[in-house]
């Protein structure tokens, strides 16, 4: 299986035993400013030698927009009802026709694997959100996957669904990576197994498993609304929702360590900073 990486030196292209470099001046904009088919494409023909790529890095370039779709799953419509001072909001939108669609952060604030994501100062019930994401093209299509970890401060949008921006964007909020696999390379989005764990002080704190087959959601009906009233000349990246979230005796703190493993897709891994 190949997968888009992106390192120090560039955008590479790797299966995990040989890797290849993408030309200079290579962005993950300009590959999706192509069509799906023409990505796909372009990673299958980069030629590889054996060898891994360099450090990994968030799979997006600086301008990159990243968006996220909420109450997806039915668990995670009833978290927000258990949350909220206002459940019909959500109760509501799971139901409705239209998603719900946030802007979760831009390119050169998300962390990539091994960096620090971050809990607010100001929040007191904290949690990892393990999301499929979809990179998309600049004309809607799907042109591969990855995985988004959409941290959020439950205890601030359970306050009011108003607050909603600043408990999903904020410093160390967003994690990507640990790089893209083209859509080709997965048959079937909607059954992927998604696991998340959190360790503390190297012992198991909490762990949780979901599966995509619970999307409540077509994949293409939420590009397809994102992109209904926007554009996005150099693709963006969506996340999906989830439905592994701890409960209310769960909150994330200062060192602990969040997994992320998604079927197909690989292993995205951060260490929890305080403030």
């Amino acid at each position: 299986m190949r997968r888009l990486a992106k390192t120090a030196a560039g955008w590479q292209v790797t299966d995990g035993e040989a890797t290849g470099a993408l030309p200079p001046g290579t962005t993950l904009g300009s590959l999706l400013a192509l069509s799906a088919k023409e990505f796909g494409e372009t990673i299958a023909a980069v030629a590889l030698r054996p060898g891994k790529p360099g450090e990994v890095r968030a799979p997006v370039d600086d301008d990159t927009e990243v968006w996220a779709a909420g109450v997806t799953y039915e668990v995670s419509r009833e978290a927000r009802v258990e949350e909220s001072g206002d459940a019909d909001v959500y109760a509501r939108v799971y139901d409705a026709e239209r998603p719900e669609l946030f802007f979760k952060s831009i390119g050169w604030r998300v962390r990539g694997p091994g960096e620090p994501i971050g809990v607010r100062q100001d929040s007191a019930w904290d949690v990892p959100e393990p999301e499929l994401a979809l990179v998309c093209t600049a004309s809607g299509e799907i042109a591969g996957y990855t995985i988004v970890n959409d941290v959020s401060s439950r205890s601030i949008e359970g306050e009011n669904p108003l607050y909603l921006p600043q408990a999903k964007t904020y410093r160390g909020s967003c994690a990507a990576g640990p790089w893209i696999v083209p859509a080709g390379e997965i048959p079937d989005p909607h059954a992927l197994a998604i696991a998340v764990s959190i360790r503390r002080a190297g012992e198991p704190r909490w762990a949780g498993q979901t599966t995509t087959a619970r999307l409540h959601r077509r994949l293409a009906d939420l590009v397809a609304w994102l992109y209904r009233g926007d554009d996005f000349p150099r693709g963006a990246v969506l996340a999906t929702g989830t439905s592994a979230v701890p409960g209310p005796d769960v909150t994330l703190a200062a060192d602990d360590e969040v997994t992320i493993e998604i079927e197909g897709i690989g292993t995205l891994r951060n260490p929890v900073r305080r403030g």
